[in-house]
């Protein structure tokens, strides 16, 4: 599932977390496959050093100890190379007493930037009581190597101007990804040892190497099929896992994408229709999406727009698929969806077009799309194909043009990328329920389109001592938005087994935004 969905959205990758967010070469060795769990290799090591100094500082970095984990590239290949991985170890606000285990983090994407989410845990409370543990998964900004696709990056800016769909599209986005890879492997990355298996180890050695001798894990989106791998293949020493908008390891393939898209705009759709103000203004949302979908990929819209934080006005290409990713990336948010589509419908596309404009201006080689690619294309794309991610999609939206429905949300070209990219098929050994006693709190989102609240039945039929809530009216990364989903994240670590749900009975969507006639 690709970042930052809960205050931004770019076109950028997976899932999932799809917002992106400066490379550096690694030693070379010759690339090798990588299988299930992982054989015997060298022990991984921590070695203290400075933190990571982001474009826009951030605070508690400044009180953190830092370092790196070096650990083998590839578990199946002994003596091979060896990657660092960023670490940050963020003390509790309370420090008097702080609680005896600390919470490690996993986050999105695959391939976002996890330090860049460290304000937004902060601010939920994960260090007011205890310390909390940032590791940037491998091949993320920060570590090396970082497999940041630069190409990638470039062509997002880009794509603006173009159609969704359109063949020039998917024509530069292969030459970028093919270029990426080549640089990649020129400097002797080995792209199959980038999956969450070797992903997973990575964190249990890092509780090895730091010796701590339970921890309490949290993950999202894309770091809850992390912790949950992490949970089946390493769970010792594993005191309590809380999953936040949740990808099941056992289910997540590309098709998936539609079903999900298609339960969060319904949810959307219907919370507008239980409001009176918002039901009596936009009484037949589904038909409104739909009829605006189907006029946009007939005829596209193509404007000069001024990108939300200024500049000069950049081509804007807005067809049916273009709408559809922008809402599934939470551009605009869910309150005011229904009056952007109502305001598109009346000749004013300004919400929509400032939001696909914003994709113009990328953070140049600071998200990891090779590890995005790596992890989908070995995980998520194989035993499917591109027939069967038109099949869900006609089945999510039936009436729907097919071009629109032949290219799974958030991942455009997806197969012919996997094609391109050569990674071996992973599935027998990630396609995997997580069967477990380890007390679990899972938390969704009713408006989240990437990753749909009722996927995280597949995921708690199978933790026996779980505790599943869904928050109205919040969508993708539950826990920043949501004061009730903090309180509850807080009393799971004090209590494991007897969190206090009780604030989300009375929760309910807020009011959505009404615009005059």
């Amino acid at each position: 599932m690709p970042k930052h969905s809960i205050h931004a959205a770019t076109a950028a990758t997976a899932l999932v977390c799809l917002t992106a967010f400066a490379p550096t070469p690694g030693a070379t060795s010759p690339p090798a496959p990588s299988g299930g769990r992982v054989a015997p290799a060298a022990p991984s090591r921590f070695v203290p050093g400075p933190c990571p100094k982001p474009p826009e500082p951030i605070e508690v970095l400044g009180s953190a100890q830092c370092g790196h984990l070096e650990v083998p590239e590839n578990r199946s290949r002994p003596g091979g190379r060896t990657i660092k991985l960023a670490v940050a170890r963020i003390p509790a606000v309370n420090p008097a007493k702080p609680a005896q285990e600390p919470v490690v983090f996993m986050a999105g994407g695959p391939g976002a930037d996890t330090f860049d989410d460290i304000p937004f845990l902060v601010d939920s409370g994960l260090n007011k009581d205890r310390e909390l543990i940032v590791m940037a998964q491998r091949g993320n900004l920060y570590d090396r190597p970082n497999l940041a696709c630069p190409e990638v990056d470039r062509f997002n800016e880009q794509a603006v101007g173009l159609g969704y769909d359109s063949p020039q599209a998917e024509q530069l986005l292969l030459k970028a990804v093919k270029d990426c890879r080549d640089r990649l492997t020129a400097d002797g990355t080995d792209l199959s040892a980038y999956n969450s298996t070797e992903n997973a180890a990575d964190f249990a050695d890092l509780r090895k190497a730091l010796d701590i001798p339970q921890w309490n894990v949290y993950g999202y989106s894309y770091g809850s099929d992390l912790a949950l791998t992490y949970l089946r293949l390493h769970p010792e020493g594993i005191r309590a896992v809380a999953i936040d908008s949740v990808v099941p390891p056992q289910t997540v393939t590309l098709p998936w994408g539609w079903s999900s898209a298609a339960e969060g705009i319904e949810n959307i759709f219907e919370a507008c229709a239980a409001q009176p103000a918002c039901k009596d203004r936009y009484p037949d949302l589904p038909e409104l999406l739909t009829e605006q979908v189907r006029k946009l990929e007939a005829q596209p819209l193509n404007l000069n727009v001024t990108p939300p934080d200024g500049g000069k006005p950049v081509r804007t290409v807005l067809d049916g698929g273009a709408l559809l990713n922008l809402i599934v990336a939470f551009t605009p948010r869910p309150k005011d969806l229904p009056a952007a589509l109502d305001e598109l419908s009346r000749g004013n596309p300004e919400r929509f077009a400032q939001a696909r404009a914003a994709g113009s201006v990328q953070k140049t080689g600071e998200f990891a799309h090779g590890l995005t690619n790596s992890t989908v294309c070995s995980e998520w794309a194989p035993g499917y194909s591109e027939p069967d991610v038109l099949t869900a999609g006609q089945k999510a939206f039936p009436g729907w043009p097919d071009t629109v429905l032949a290219q799974v949300p958030q991942l455009p070209f997806q197969y012919p990328v996997c094609r391109l990219w050569k990674v071996p098929d992973r599935t027998e050994v990630q396609r995997v329920a997580t069967v477990s006693s380890v007390p679990a709190l899972v938390i969704s989102g009713t408006f989240d389109v990437k990753t749909g609240a009722s996927w995280a039945k597949d995921a708690t039929r199978n933790l026996s001592r779980s505790t599943a809530v869904q928050v109205p009216g919040i969508g993708h990364w539950v826990v920043p938005q949501s004061p009730c989903a903090q309180r509850v994240l807080a009393s799971f670590f004090a209590r494991p087994t007897a969190p206090d749900t009780a604030c989300v009975n009375d929760l309910e969507p807020g009011p959505f935004t009404i615009v005059p006639k």
